[in-house]
C-alpha cells in the first residue's frame, strides 16, 4: 500500500480575515477542551469514595465502549447536521458528566459521567475534523489544514500540562469541587468557543457535488448527494437519512483507494504511539527514576509531542521519501531510548514522540484530502473507529505480554511497527501532505495523480507558532 498520492489546494498567501477567525477559534476550542483540571486525579476521586480497582477498569471500559458505539453514529449525525452545533453539544455532555462526579459521587454517578464524557468526545470527533478541513477549502486555504491541526494539537497538550500543573494548588485550596468546578468552566469555555466556528455546509455540499464521481457504476442518487444545509431539518431524526448518509461514506472508503489508503495508515500512524503513551511512567520508574523524577521524564515526552504539533506543517511538506526516512529515524530512537536502561533515554523518546506525532498529523491531512464526497465526517468516523478498536487490541496485547517481558523490551518491540510505516510512507510521490486537485470554483480536493507539489503558506517560524 503505497503512500496515498493526492494533492491539498495551492497556498493563497497570507490568510484572509475569515481563515485567521477560523484559526484562532479552534485554538481556543482546542486549549480549553483539555484544559481540565480533574484529568490526573479523577482515579483519585473515585478511590477516595471507595471504589476498587476493579470498579474503576469497569468505568474505564464504560467510557471506552461508550466512544466505539457512538463514534460512527455521530460521525453520520455530523454529516446530516450542522457541525458546529456538535462542537457546541460535546462540551456541554463533558460539563454535564465532570458535574456529576463532583456533586454525587457514587459509582452509577461515575459511571454516566464517563458515558456523558464518551458521548462528548465522540460528538466532536469527526465533526471538528471535517468543519475545519471544508472551511479553509472554501477561502483556499487547504494547504494550511496540516499546520493548523498541529498547532491545535500542541494547544491541547500545553493546556493539559497546565492543567496538571494547576490542579494540586486548585485541590489544596478548594478540594474537588474546585477542580470540578474549573472542569466544567473549561468545557463551558470550548462550547462557547464553538459557537464561533464559521460554517458554510451549502458551499462545502456543492463542491463535493460537483466533484464527486460516483463510487460504483450505476448507483443511484443517495440523499446524502444533496447539500446538508437543504436536508438537515428533514433528515436529522430520518432512519433512512441516516443509512444513506453511512452508505455514502462506506461507499467512498470501498470504493476509493486514496480514501482507504490514506484511512489505514493514518490509523496505523496514530495507534501505537497513541498507546504507549500510558505506559511512560511505568518505563521511567522501570529505568531507576524516582517517583519525583518520574514527571518530569514524562514532560520530556510530551515536549516533544508538543514540537511535532507545531512541526507538522513543515512535515506536510516532506516528500513521502523523506517523511518515511523520518519515521524510520523516529523507530529507532524509540527503541534505543527505551532499551538504555537509564532515564537518560528518555532524551530520545521525546524526539521520537516529536515525529510520531507530526506523522500524525500528515496522515489525517491525507485523508480529509482524498475525501471528495459529502460523508466527511462518516469516513474520519471510520478511521477514529479503526484506530479505537486497534488501541484496545495494542492495550490488551502489551498487558498480555507485560508478565514475560520489561517494559523496555515492549516499547522496542513497539517501534517494529514504524518501520514498516515508514517503508510504506516512502513508496509515496510527492509532498507528503498532498491533496487532491482543484476543482474550479471550490478549491475541494478530488483524487489524483501527483502534480505540482501543495505547499502550505510559509515555514513554521517562531512568529508562526
Amino acid at each position: 500500500m503505497p503512500f496515498p498520492s493526492v494533492r491539498l489546494s495551492p497556498p493563497a498567501g497570507r490568510p484572509g480575515r475569515e481563515v485567521r477567525r477560523l484559526e484562532r477559534t479552534l485554538l481556543c476550542y482546542a486549549g480549553s477542551e483539555d484544559f481540565v483540571l480533574l484529568y490526573p486525579v479523577y482515579a483519585l476521586l473515585f478511590a477516595g469514595h471507595g471504589l476498587s480497582t476493579a470498579e474503576i477498569s469497569v468505568l474505564f471500559g464504560v467510557w471506552s465502549l461508550t466512544g466505539v458505539l457512538l463514534e460512527v453514529p455521530s460521525g453520520v449525525w455530523a454529516d446530516m447536521v450542522s457541525r458546529r452545533l456538535l462542537l457546541v453539544a460535546g462540551p456541554l455532555l463533558s460539563a454535564a458528566g465532570f458535574g456529576l462526579w463532583v456533586t454525587l459521587p457514587s459509582f452509577p454517578a461515575f459511571a454516566a459521567g464517563f458515558v456523558l464524557w464518551g458521548a462528548g468526545g465522540a460528538l466532536r470527533s469527526g465533526a471538528l475534523e471535517a468543519l475545519v478541513y471544508e472551511e479553509l477549502e472554501r477561502h483556499g486555504a487547504g494547504s494550511r489544514y496540516p499546520r493548523l491541526m498541529g498547532r491545535a494539537g500542541a494547544a491541547g497538550t500545553v493546556c493539559t500540562v497546565a492543567a496538571t500543573a494547576l490542579a494540586a494548588p486548585v485541590f489544596a485550596a478548594a478540594g474537588y469541587a474546585g477542580l470540578g468546578a474549573a472542569s466544567v468552566a473549561a468545557c463551558l469555555l470550548c462550547a462557547f468557543a464553538a459557537t464561533r466556528f464559521p460554517e458554510d455546509r451549502r458551499a462545502a455540499a456543492d463542491g463535493a457535488r460537483a466533484g464527486h464521481a460516483p463510487v460504483r457504476a450505476g448507483r443511484a442518487p443517495a440523499l446524502a448527494d444533496h447539500p446538508p444545509a437543504d436536508r438537515a431539518p428533514d433528515l436529522a431524526g430520518s432512519a433512512r437519512g441516516y443509512l444513506h448518509t453511512l452508505r455514502d461514506g462506506l461507499a467512498e472508503v470501498h470504493g476509493s483507494p486514496s480514501v482507504r489508503n490514506a484511512l489505514l495508515l493514518a490509523v496505523a500512524v496514530t495507534t501505537v504511539w497513541g498507546s504507549l503513551d500510558e505506559y511512560v511512567p511505568l518505563l521511567a520508574a522501570e529505568a531507576g527514576a524516582t517517583t519525583a523524577e518520574v514527571p518530569l521524564l514524562a514532560l520530556l515526552v510530551w515536549a516533544g509531542v508538543t514540537a511535532g504539533g507545531l512541526l507538522a506543517g513543515a512535515a506536510g511538506r516532506l516528500s513521502g521519501r523523506a517523511l518515511g526516512g523520518w519515521v524510520a529515524v523516529a523507530s529507532g530512537a524509540l527503541a534505543a531510548g527505551a532499551l538504555w536502561g537509564v532515564p537518560g533515554g528518555f532524551v530520545a523518546l521525546g524526539p521520537a514522540f516529536a515525529v510520531f506525532q507530526a506523522a500524525d498529523v500528515v496522515t489525517d491531512a491525507r485523508v480529509q484530502a482524498a475525501v471528495t464526497g459529502p460523508s466527511r465526517a462518516t469516513v474520519t468516523s471510520l478511521g477514529g473507529l479503526g484506530t479505537s478498536l486497534t488501541t484496545l487490541l495494542v492495550y490488551a496485547a502489551y498487558g498480555a505480554a507485560s508478565g514475560h517481558a520489561s517494559h523496555a523490551t515492549l516499547f522496542a518491540l513497539s517501534a517494529v511497527p514504524y518501520l514498516v510505516i515508514g517503508a510504506v510512507m516512502a513508496r509515496g510521490r510527492g509532498p507528503a501532505a498532498q491533496g487532491g486537485a482543484v476543482r474550479p470554483g471550490t478549491g475541494a480536493a478530488t483524487a489524483a495523480g501527483p502534480g505540482l507539489p501543495g505547499r502550505d503558506s510559509g515555514p513554521v517560524a517562531p512568529s508562526d507558532v
